[in-house]
């Protein structure tokens, strides 16, 4: 296997995924600051979705997630998005709590970590 190190998206700051030994680390994705849950949910996924297809893989490879919800009382609005997007029988292990994000804009903020193909 490939000891490279691969990054995506990278910045001054940090990158938007790293690749390493068979496994995709991405960073937090946030939605719209101004849109929904839900809509900040969708937006986070197709991100992972870009993301995670950029590295070479998919969804059907996230082995974990960590949902982070500025307000815990919007769960059930989030996971409406979440349960539309995971493919059946490809659910990762995931944990999901409240925290204040990077800003109050942001409702919600998605982290995943996925095997390569």
């Amino acid at each position: 296997m490939n000891k490279d190190i691969k990054r995506i998206g990278t910045g001054a700051r940090m990158s938007e995924a790293v690749c390493y030994n068979g496994i995709v680390w991405v960073a937090g994705q946030v939605g719209t600051p101004g849109e929904s849950v839900a809509e900040q949910t969708l937006t986070c996924l197709a991100e992972v979705d870009r993301i995670l297809a950029e590295a070479g893989t998919d969804k059907t490879r996230i082995l974990s997630t960590q949902i982070w919800l500025a307000d815990i009382a919007t769960f059930g609005q989030m996971n409406a998005v979440w349960d539309k997007w995971v493919p059946a029988g490809h659910t990762p292990a995931r944990a999901t709590g409240e925290a204040k994000l990077a800003t109050p804009d942001y409702l919600v903020e998605i982290i995943v970590t996925a095997a390569l193909k």
